[in-house]
């Protein structure tokens, strides 16, 4: 019997369109012969609907403008131990049953533990990571004090709060030098983030980002090669072949990254020698497991000209598109779309028995 998937898409994080794009790709790539997707739209307004099986969305082709197609079915997943049914928002009734959810909802509202957290109460299997793995990869404050901890090299930097009182720009200026990267805390995709060389610009950049989160990150500028790695599976985790963003611009902003379709070249594999490949794998598989991650996740770092390896960020939903560096660093590393994702579902079963034995003992 076909296993129900119920993939989790949209959602009210500001990287909402490009969960879109994600769950279409992963619609189209999953193997319909062992899996029966169940999809689920999740509105700006973080209204659930079950959406139809052909996942069509509205502006398909531009991110800035894609959208959910209007649906009038709305549903709720139960919450309750081992219920596992959508249930219909309107009538209260009994849809189907589901027996694993597949988030991918970029951002927060979802990469940050909080459809984890659901999963664990509803005790249903759940791709990618747990609560903890999921939080601390998308808080990249506290990424970068447990990584430090670990003794992984991380970009120097301060973290500014919503207040702003300790944002002293002459004083971060002498700390981290002129050309500074100001960052949400907690979102992705390049969203909010603004590459700054003078004060005018630091104070503008430092405003919007606080627009979006409550916590943000300032950084010293770091000349390197901005390098990626994927990393799947749970207790033993495996690294793929490493890639390279090479963008045209100062960093890869969101434009580059999803509007611009010369805004950067990816370039798999990058060009590095055996040592180095290996070095950066094995610095990604520590990375994943020092944050506890489980399933999958992409490492970014720095490749400095030193020979350093710094991280910058670890995505645990990363970007799952047709042209994303996730599943394009596993087909060159000999695994197909289709593969992946049943890899993926197969690990977040293993992990749910592996937590309820634990639990059963």
């Amino acid at each position: 019997m076909k296993k129900k998937v119920a993939i989790l898409f949209g959602g009210r994080s500001p990287e909402h369109n490009i969960s879109l794009l994600s769950a279409q790709n992963i619609f189209r790539s999953i193997d319909k012969q062992k899996y029966e997707p169940i999809l689920i739209g999740i509105d700006k307004q973080g209204q659930w609907h079950q959406n139809d099986e052909s996942l069509s969305l509205m502006n398909e082709k531009n991110p800035l403008t894609i959208e959910l197609t209007q649906n009038s079915n709305p549903i709720l997943i139960s919450q309750n131990t081992n219920h596992h049914k959508l249930i219909s928002a309107d009538t209260g009734q009994d849809i189907l049953s589901i027996d694993v959810l597949f988030p991918v909802l970029h951002g927060n509202y979802g990469e940050d533990g909080s459809v984890q957290g659901f999963a664990k109460l509803a005790n249903l299997p759940c791709v990618g990571c747990g609560i903890i793995g999921s939080a601390v990869g998308m808080d990249k404050d506290m990424m970068k004090r447990i990584l430090r901890d670990a003794g992984i090299k991380v970009a120097e930097g301060v973290t500014v709060r919503h207040h702003a009182d300790n944002a002293n720009y002459n004083k971060i200026v002498s700390l981290l030098g002129a050309e500074l990267f100001i960052k949400p805390a907690n979102l992705g995709s390049s969203i909010g983030v603004e590459y700054v060389e003078n004060e005018e610009q630091f104070w503008k950049g430092l405003r919007r980002a606080l627009q979006y989160d409550r916590k943000v990150l300032i950084e010293k500028r770091i000349t390197g090669r901005e390098i990626e790695c994927a990393v799947l599976g749970n207790e033993s985790p495996q690294a793929s072949i490493p890639g390279e963003i090479i963008p045209k611009d100062n960093f890869y902003s969101f434009e580059n990254k999803y509007v611009d379709e010369h805004g950067a070249k990816l370039k798999i594999p990058a060009e590095l020698s055996d040592d180095q490949i290996k070095a950066i794998q094995t610095l990604s598989i520590k990375t994943f497991t020092v944050l506890e991650c489980r399933g999958m996740a992409r490492v970014d770092m720095f490749f400095t000209p030193e020979n350093d390896l710094i991280i910058n960020e670890i995505n645990t939903i990363p970007g799952f598109t047709n042209i994303s560096m996730y599943p394009k660093l596993w087909e060159y590393s000999g695994k197909s779309q289709t593969e992946l994702i049943s890899e993926l579902i197969d690990l977040a079963i293993e992990e749910h028995r592996v937590q309820n034995n634990l639990l059963d003992q």
